[in-house]
């Protein structure tokens, strides 16, 4: 019955990840169904295995370690699939902490719906950032959806989820190791799992809580996040060649970035805090615009593997 795997990609995380691992080791009600936790350890130093080593005689079930030496988010889940048979597959970041029935929420949910992928809500929180801009930022890392467990038309992100290997993560590598730094790679294996008829269900019950560090809760990272997310609709139109559909994302984004730009214009004259929110969409219409290939910000990983090439060099 264990058919079940926790995978956690982590680069330099080593409080945070600690913070996540202790929420794992605290689910109730899937005893018999998690099979292990795959940790994988993202920075070519590895410096997550002391403190994945300490954890281990704390762990539940069994805590498997990955060394993922190249930095980048696809590269990173694909090592952590190959470390595991599981038939389900369970996604965690490292700066999230699951509730206690996270896991069992999840399963339930695709038990109810049938979907391939299954995705929860999370709370963010930004316990550093200035005070205007805490609210949004909150928002910001953290996502809403349906009040109740269902069927759901959009996926989200990787970051809780829980997807069916067999047709959501198919063959040895199903993330695009080109948006390691970008991001992304989940909007194009959603988009093929759509193209394929699967399913995506939303689990109203599998809460998490995602913590932003002060380096990342700042406007300037959220908006660079926010261009590469508006980024994201054209580049998967692109990927199929798809001419005609980025043609009308490229249309809906210079709207986007006209009209929430002018009512963000508006908003940062007088100083109101709701102007983060219009700077916020108005960067996703932009995104929509310059979505070419060279112009994705990099996250994830961009310093460290900068650095591996130059020592490679």
């Amino acid at each position: 019955m264990a058919d079940v795997a926790i995978i956690v990609p982590t680069l330099r995380r080593p409080e945070s990840l600690e913070r996540a691992l202790r929420s794992l080791f605290a689910q109730t009600g899937v005893a018999d169904r998690l099979s292990e936790i795959v940790v994988v350890d993202n920075d070519p130093a590895g410096s997550a295995a002391p403190g994945v080593e300490a954890l281990r005689r704390l762990a539940p079930w069994p805590l498997v370690y990955v060394h993922a030496a190249r930095p980048g988010v696809a590269t990173a889940r694909n090592a952590g699939l190959a470390a595991t048979r599981a038939p389900l597959i369970a996604f965690l970041d490292d700066d999230e902490a699951a509730s206690s029935g996270w896991l069992a929420a999840l399963l339930k949910a695709r038990e109810i719906t049938g979907a391939d992928a299954v995705f929860g809500p999370i709370t963010g929180r930004a316990p550093e950032a200035v005070p205007w801009l805490k609210p949004y930022l909150e928002r910001f890392f953290g996502r809403e959806g349906p009040a109740s467990t269902g069927l759901i038309d959009t996926p989200y992100g990787c970051g809780n989820s829980l997807m069916l290997r067999a047709t959501a993560l198919p063959g040895p590598a199903p993330f695009d190791a080109a948006s390691d730094q970008a991001g992304g790679e989940d909007d194009v294996l959603f988009a093929a799992l759509q193209s394929r008829g699967g399913r995506f269900g939303w689990a109203a019950e599998a809460r998490v809580e995602e913590f932003a560090p002060a380096h990342r809760a700042t406007l300037k990272y959220a908006l660079a996040r926010a261009f590469a997310y508006g980024q994201g609709p054209s580049q998967t139109a692109a990927a199929s060649r798809d001419w005609p559909a980025v043609l009308r994302w490229m249309i809906i984004g210079a709207g986007q970035a006209v009209v929430w730009g002018a009512g963000a214009a508006v908003l940062a004259l007088i100083r109101s805090p709701k102007r983060a929110d219009l700077y916020d969409r108005t960067a996703r219409g932009v995104g929509k615009l310059l979505w070419m290939k060279g112009l994705e910000p990099h996250f994830y990983g961009a310093r460290e593997l900068a650095r591996l090439e130059a020592v490679k060099a």
